[in-house]
């Protein structure tokens, strides 16, 4: 990972490694720019990986920030109050707005790509 001195120029690179994983509230998280970084509180991204068998049952998440994802591997449904529902596999993305009140459900073993502003 590389990052300059200034935060104006605050820049991070890092690689998909499964190594790095850390716990998370649910499952667990790669982070590429934890909150707060580059003097951005409203920033972050990373790689989320969870597995059925931590999440067997739908669980409801009130989304915090917005929120932008991209599936890598696995399957998830999420379902969004009062609007659709995404059936999210390999190559998909989806974007939520803060306040969203969202269900998901984890099919298979997930990794997402995820950005939160």
């Amino acid at each position: 990972m590389s990052t300059p001195t200034s935060a104006l120029e605050f820049t991070v690179h890092d690689a998909f490694d499964p190594e790095k994983y850390e716990p998370f509230d649910l499952g667990r998280v790669q982070w590429v720019r934890r909150p707060g970084d580059g003097n951005r509180p409203a920033l972050s991204a990373g790689f989320w990986h969870v597995t059925p068998e931590e999440a067997p049952e739908p669980f409801d998440l009130l989304i915090e920030a917005d929120e932008t994802i991209h599936i890598i591997e696995g399957h998830l449904l999420i379902e969004v109050e009062g609007s659709e529902s995404f059936d999210l596999k390999p190559g998909s993305a989806a974007s939520f707005n803060r306040g969203a009140r969202t269900r998901w459900s984890v099919v298979e073993t997930t990794t997402e790509f995820f950005v939160y502003s």
